[in-house]
């Protein structure tokens, strides 16, 4: 099985940034992990602040990925261009959120991206992504 995870904006600073909502954990270090504990998955990565290059990014996926886990970040509340390549390709997608979006400012409370998902999580910190691999590894 091959998933791409795909981060969004200002996830680059998970470790450094608001560590009380985020943790203390470099993505990096976090996706060492994954790999580690699901050998079976290959997992790619990608980030970007741009919505433009994680549109591109979730057009790609079509040619090689069972499926996508999308941390969209700020643009899941903002993007009907991501809600629309997720759309087109025909990959199915888990949305997460490593806080609990809900107990949050309530912007935050609406998605243009979860009805085009397969499912969401949301609120388990780093967690949140091993829970999505989980779900692909056992549906």
């Amino acid at each position: 099985m091959k998933l791409l995870i795909i981060n969004g904006p200002n996830l680059n600073l998970l470790g450094k940034r608001e560590p009380e909502i985020y943790g203390k954990q470099s993505f990096e270090e976090y996706l060492e992990i994954l790999r580690r504990d699901f050998p079976e998955v290959h997992i790619d990565y990608f980030q970007s602040n741009t919505e433009g290059a994680i549109v591109d990014k979730i057009h790609e996926a079509r040619t090689f990925a069972d499926g996508i886990i999308l941390n969209a970040a700020a643009y899941t509340h903002t993007s009907v261009a991501i809600a629309d390549a997720i759309s087109a390709v025909g990959v199915p997608v888990i949305e997460v959120h490593i806080s609990n979006v809900f107990r949050r400012e309530e912007f935050r409370h609406h998605s243009f991206l979860s009805p085009v998902c397969k499912g969401c999580i949301a609120g388990f910190g780093m967690d949140s992504y091993r829970l999505a691999v989980f779900s692909f590894i056992t549906n």
